[in-house]
């Protein structure tokens, strides 16, 4: 197999069915096997990306900010167990530790489940609220804790800004200008910024733009209605604002690699899995390895590869992943800056990368379309139209199912509260899929079931 050539076609064939507009970088031993990009860094289509433009890497910027709180223990400024109320006495999280907060056990809420509080904050005083001002929300709104600290693992990126301000605090240099000097430029990473482009302007060129999808046609990010947040939280550090290149993340891995920045032994301790209060290690159960998480990092120990660890990161328009075969010396890195048209096609592509990278044959680049049935049974469809009854709490819910043009169609809300439509596509018996989705809809006599719940027609 020419793994270049392979991973080159299904970027194409991915970006053919505009599902695929990003870079990648795929190394063994040190050595570039495939270096490409593909689609646009504009919405308009006028700016072709390039290997070198500038992406946002949202959550992967939680490993710079796990290695930046290994540097402020280096030079004595903290300790791991130090309680976090320590250096913030006012909010009300007592006995959660800055190693809770590297391994989300503290049991601090996530901002993202009180969106508003930022999004308000940013509309009433026409300022984009700063890092530091996360101390206000947690005093403010006083959020139930996820647990006990230590008690379970519960992502949270309210923990990455506190680590970020509490670097910061302790150092007496702006975080962006802490991670700029410490890592980034020791680290030859010569494109790589931490920096608040919505809030200050882009400092930089060849920037990758976020482009969303809003009624059915691409959009820059900060031009949408419905993803407020993306400016609102643009002032946060820690957990996202870390922008950079393909060169430079393959730079930042032989870096780890050389142990020049953050040494061998701080990256043991990084890479090793949290440890609950129960004694138990904790393991996602959605991921078929069972991966644990160390201090910004997902670990995990593969057959016949050793350890792999690695981090995703997504906001709207951005989905960028990062994974180190730390045993077997590989690397991949994909970023891409603008939502798909069709989640299947994305993700069978990028699941093809990690493919080649794990000693496997890359399966085809499939869309909705592609596995749809092609000629369904369309006698009960009418049965399945009407409204159904569906939990409060849910991050998806579909409230009413209806034929429109002879397909069906779904009414739904997502996570951030916003009504939207789709079409539903027949994959099976009484099984449909969405485009832009993963999420797979069974019909019974009288209810429907998603994402783990089933719901009775009302």
């Amino acid at each position: 197999m020419d793994k270049h050539e392979t991973i080159l076609d299904l970027a194409r064939r991915a970006h053919e069915k505009d599902s695929f507009n990003g870079a990648w970088l795929y190394a063994e031993n040190g050595k570039i096997i495939s270096k490409g990009a593909v689609g646009f860094r504009d919405p308009e289509d006028k700016e072709p990306l390039t290997e070198d433009s500038v992406f946002q890497l949202a959550s992967v910027t939680k490993q710079f900010t796990a290695a930046a709180v290994m540097l402020a223990v280096r030079k004595g400024l903290l300790d791991l167990d130090d309680e976090i109320v320590k250096y913030f006495p006012q909010i009300p999280y007592p006995g959660a530790t800055v190693r809770h907060l590297l391994t989300h056990t503290s049991g601090i809420p996530d901002y993202f489940d009180d969106e508003d509080w930022f999004i308000e904050k940013w509309k009433r005083e026409d300022r984009v609220p700063c890092n530091d001002e996360i101390l206000d929300f947690l005093c403010e709104t006083k959020a139930e804790r996820y647990g006990a600290p230590g008690e379970k693992f519960e992502y949270s990126n309210t923990g990455y800004n506190l680590l970020a301000l509490l670097v910061e605090r302790l150092s007496g240099v702006p975080f962006e200008k802490f991670l700029q000097e410490n890592i980034f430029d020791p680290a030859g990473m010569t494109h790589t910024h931490c920096c608040h482009i919505r809030r200050d302007g882009v400092p930089f060129g060849n920037y990758a733009q976020a482009t969303v999808i809003e009624d059915d046609r691409y959009i820059a990010d900060v031009d949408s209605k419905e993803d407020r947040v993306v400016t609102a939280f643009d002032g946060l550090n820690g957990d996202d604002y870390v922008f950079t290149t393909l060169d430079d993340m393959f730079r930042w891995d032989r870096v780890l690699r050389e142990g020049s920045v953050v040494t061998k032994e701080e990256q043991q301790l990084m890479y090793t899995p949290v440890v609950l209060n129960s004694g138990e290690v904790y393991r996602d159960e959605d991921e078929d390895d069972g991966e644990g998480y160390g201090f910004g990092w997902g670990v995990s120990q593969r057959d016949g590869l050793g350890l792999v660890v690695s981090h995703s990161g997504g906001m709207p328009g951005v989905f960028t992943w990062f994974e180190r075969f730390v045993d077997a010396d590989k690397v991949i890195i994909t970023l891409f800056n603008r939502d798909p048209m069709d989640y299947r096609a994305e993700d069978t592509a990028w699941e093809g990368i990690r493919d080649i990278a794990y000693g496997r044959e890359p399966g085809p680049v499939v869309s909705i379309e592609d596995i749809a049935v092609k000629d369904p049974d369309r006698s009960s469809w009418e049965s399945f139209c009407g409204k159904y009854e569906h939990p409060e709490d849910d991050d998806f819910i579909i409230d009413e199912i209806y034929l429109e043009d002879g397909e069906l169609h779904a009414k739904a809300t997502d996570d951030d509260g916003v009504d939207f439509e789709f079409r539903l596509y027949p994959i099976g018996n009484n099984e449909f899929g969405r485009k832009r989705g993963m999420v797979k809809i069974t019909f019974a006599e009288g209810s429907i079931s998603y994402a783990g719940s089933t719901c009775k027609k009302i």
